[in-house]
């Protein structure tokens, strides 16, 4: 009998005692949102930085600090790790991606201010704007009747946000060209951003390509350019990554595939967070036999390095110039809440025989870690072959050659800076700096188009006009004029040197930037000592 009122009794009695305990867990739960308990349970998993934030823009005196401060707190937090880690914030983080994903949006167009107006110095081939009729020399007045792109208010970031939109939007553009105004209506399309700044064959059997940056397309690119020079009879090829500050890890390791056999290690990757991942050959490469020189410098970083340390430890290529950058630290993009994004470094990278070439960085401020560049220049690393790196731990090739690790690529030949620029007088380095040069070679060329519409390729270019003593002169007077910038006492050797890039210069006006390089490397000693190992 008692079994039996036990079993009526019990679901009741348990269905009593949730009820009862749920009216009491409402009752807490209303009580603790109220008060100073609410502000402890809501911050109890807040670290004393982001209370103080949070502090500052709820109750800070003076508004719109939030924002700032914050930015201010990331920055030398992430200073304090490594000198790549970095954030981007939401405003700049377009144009950050579009540096790497190889295309934007717009008109097509290169342009430059010369006193506060804008001025088209170069066209994209086959891109809106020579669609629509723009040409080299035009004056840009306005965008859609309203937007000035002239005066000293008008800087080139509202200038490129004018000009830019999406793709199949359209923009009117009021010109001046011949001193006569006219409306030109351009719709706007995908722009591609080549990575690679030449491809072409340098001397019989011999190709030369110039990558600038590892984006999104640059293995493609090179593929198609690789292909391209093999048709005309290549054999030899030099690559040339001077200059080259790196990008996408993968782009860098599919190009290495091209020049290396089997399933030979490229890098691996590997950090307290994340295991060793090994980047191996998978497929025959296009150019695994033929001689391969690799042209390096101070500013050839990250992917670069990747590159031509994979070619040189396994004895693929000769590595030429002077000793590169020095990053070994892999970052990877972190999509932040507010639309900004972290570049956080998540590992190292190392070279197949087991090289980390990052140079050191443990407590220096980002920018002494930044000025170790200038230190190479003062103390003559860039003169004179480069000796501190066999400071660090030395590795054998199979071929037997000696290689270091601790502070960048070492080059197999060494090849000094052209001018000790350290030296050089103040007026060469305001004829850069205030870009007088690039101002004179571009007004040179409308002046005279004519001449220079008759020419179509550098190689013409390189044989028609030889920058000398007349053009001297007209750039001695213009540079004085319009910047107050006198050349009448620099050296010969800077004479040289700014004739020489004269001429190049008008190479890029015909070509772009193949035609720079393509008249430039004529008078490069780098190049020509790659040349010399070609033979």
């Amino acid at each position: 009998m008692g079994n039996k009122k036990l079993q009526v009794w019990l679901p009741l009695l348990l269905s009593i005692m949730m009820v009862i305990g749920m009216m009491i867990g409402y009752q807490l739960r209303d009580k603790t949102n109220n008060g100073d308990n609410a502000a402890f349970l809501s911050n109890a998993k807040k670290t004393s930085v982001q209370e103080i934030l949070q502090l500052i823009k709820e109750r800070y005196v003076d508004a719109g600090k939030a924002d700032s401060i914050n930015q201010i707190v990331i920055d030398d937090l992430l200073a304090h790790l490594d000198p790549h880690s970095a954030y981007i914030p939401s405003k700049y983080l377009k144009d950050a991606n579009e540096d790497l994903q190889g295309n934007f949006q717009g008109i097509g167009i290169e342009f430059q201010v010369f006193n506060d107006t804008v001025n088209v110095v170069n066209v994209i081939k086959d891109g809106p704007g020579e669609k629509a009729g723009l040409q080299i020399g035009d004056m840009l007045v306005k965008a859609n009747d309203t937007i000035a792109l002239t005066g000293k208010k008008a800087t080139n970031e509202e200038i490129r946000n004018s000009l830019r939109g999406p793709a199949g939007s359209s923009v009117k553009i009021t010109i001046v060209r011949d001193g006569k105004p006219q409306n030109i209506t351009v719709t706007r399309g995908n722009i591609p951003v080549p990575t690679l700044d030449a491809a072409y064959i340098i001397a019989p059997e011999t190709g030369y390509i110039k990558i600038n940056k590892f984006g999104d397309r640059t293995y493609e690119e090179f593929m198609q350019s690789l292909d391209k020079l093999q048709q005309q009879g290549m054999k030899k090829l030099i690559l040339d990554l001077r200059g080259n500050g790196g990008g996408l890890l993968n782009e860098a390791t599919a190009i290495a595939d091209e020049f290396l056999d089997g399933d030979k290690l490229i890098v691996y990757t590997e950090g307290a967070q994340s295991p060793r991942h090994d980047y191996n050959c998978r497929k025959d490469g296009l150019f695994e036999k033929g001689k391969l020189a690799v042209l390096i410098d101070e500013t050839s970083a990250s992917a670069s390095e990747i590159l031509s340390g994979a070619l040189q430890d396994w004895d693929r290529a000769t590595i030429i110039g002077r000793r590169s950058f020095g990053k070994g630290l892999v970052q990877q993009q972190f999509q932040l809440s507010d639309g900004s994004a972290v570049r956080l470094t998540v590992a190292r990278y190392y070279t197949p025989l087991g090289r980390n070439i990052q140079k050191p960085y443990t407590n220096k401020s980002k920018s002494d870690y930044d000025e170790e560049l200038i230190d190479r220049l003062h103390n003559g690393a860039l003169l004179k072959a480069d000796t501190i790196t066999k400071k660090g731990k030395a590795f054998k090739t199979p071929g037997g050659h000696i290689v270091y690790g601790g502070g960048g690529i070492t080059p197999d030949i060494f090849v000094p800076l052209a001018l000790d620029t350290s030296k050089a007088s103040l007026a060469y380095i305001k004829l850069y700096y205030k870009n007088t040069l690039n101002n004179f070679v571009y007004h040179y060329y409308v002046t005279n188009r004519p001449v220079f519409q008759k020419i179509a390729t550098a190689a013409q270019l390189a044989q028609a006009f030889n920058p000398g003593e007349k053009e001297w002169q007209l750039l001695k007077s213009i540079a004085m004029q319009r910047d107050g910038v006198d050349i009448s006492s620099v050296s010969a050797t800077e004479k040289n040197n700014i004739l020489a890039r004269m001429k190049a210069l008008m190479g890029r006006q015909i070509a772009r930037s193949e035609g720079f390089y393509e008249v430039y490397n004529q008078t490069d000693s780098t190049v020509a000592k790659a040349l010399d190992v070609m033979k």
